[in-house]
């Protein structure tokens, strides 16, 4: 019987990282990031904070002295008081018309964009032209050299075919918002549906081309489900920023004419009233609702990345 004997295994000791320095190199890489977190607390957060503990109190600046606590009494109000609902409903209608209308013109303008044709950079430089101007000074245009009785481009050109001589904005008051703003906000859509299509995969496209599929129905069964990421993307990001619209209907109407908006309220209870409770309250239920539209938004997002890396 022999004996067997085993060598010895030489193991190499494991280094193992101390926690104190660990927690050093993740502070000394975050460390760079902390004057931009604190001054987007200081900012953003801070204001909204006092804003929303100011909701709660029967507040009017004019009478400092009578501040008292109210509770969810001013939501109740924001939520019952009949010129505050009207003001929500305008803000909602004002929002699915203007995004619907920029979606679909702006579907169409992609599908032409993705054309090839003479002077395409050109044609789209002036559609997004738009987008770029400053709110304010988009809606002045609009009001001043377009809706103007007297001596705006509509009306000059009805004169020159005989036409009638209609005063747009008291006629149309919302319909003239709403205008003003689905040419500002048509670009944007534009943009965003025309790095969908040219997400395409072409292949996909030939192949149904040459089994005999018409121009129809490849947009119908190929690339409108292509598109659906970036209509909800779309609508969801113009949702969050017209919901907040406060230039076109100040500019344009100030907010007379059935056109005052939430945001418009907030201004008109803060500016004009005093009533710091009110609005702040008010203000506070615009943020929710952008909030709870971004929440959708960043998911939307998320998938989309997700489908680029599965694709990668």
């Amino acid at each position: 019987m022999t004996a067997t004997t085993t060598a010895p295994v030489a193991t190499t000791p494991v280094r193992t990282t101390r926690p104190s320095s660990a927690r050093l190199r993740a502070w000394a890489t975050r460390a760079p990031l902390l004057p931009a977190l604190i001054f987007m607390i200081a900012v953003t957060q801070l204001p909204f904070v006092a804003t929303l503990v100011i909701s709660f109190f029967d507040w009017n600046s004019l009478y400092p002295d009578a501040r008292k606590f109210a509770g969810l009494g001013n939501y109740q109000e924001v939520l019952t008081d009949a010129d505050l609902r009207h003001s929500v409903w305008t803000t909602v209608l004002l929002t699915v018309a203007v995004v619907l209308a920029s979606l679909v013109i702006g579907l169409v303008l992609a599908l032409l964009l993705d054309r090839r044709f003479k002077g395409r950079g050109v044609v789209r430089t002036l559609l997004i032209a738009p987008f770029l101007v400053v709110p304010v000074a988009a809606a002045l245009l609009w009001k001043h050299v377009l809706y103007n009785p007297e001596y705006g481009l509509f009306n000059g050109l009805l004169h020159y075919v005989g036409g009638p001589q209609p005063d747009w904005i008291s006629n149309t008051p919302l319909l003239a918002v709403e205008a003003s703003l689905v040419w500002q906000w048509t670009p944007f859509m534009m943009l965003i549906l025309l790095a969908g299509l040219q997400s395409r995969d072409h292949e996909q496209i030939e192949a149904a081309r040459v089994d005999g599929a018409s121009d129809w129905q490849i947009f119908r069964h190929l690339t409108l489900p292509h598109l659906r990421r970036y209509l909800e993307l779309g609508a969801l990001l113009g949702s969050i920023y017209i919901v907040q619209n406060f230039d076109a209907v100040f500019t344009i109407t100030s907010g007379g004419l059935g056109t005052a908006n939430l945001p418009y309220t907030v201004y008109q209870s803060f500016y004009q009233a005093h009533e710091n409770g009110l609005a702040s309250a008010a203000g506070v239920l615009v943020v929710i609702g952008s909030i709870i539209i971004a929440t959708f938004a960043l998911r939307v997002v998320s998938s989309l990345f997700r489908e680029e890396a599965s694709r990668a």
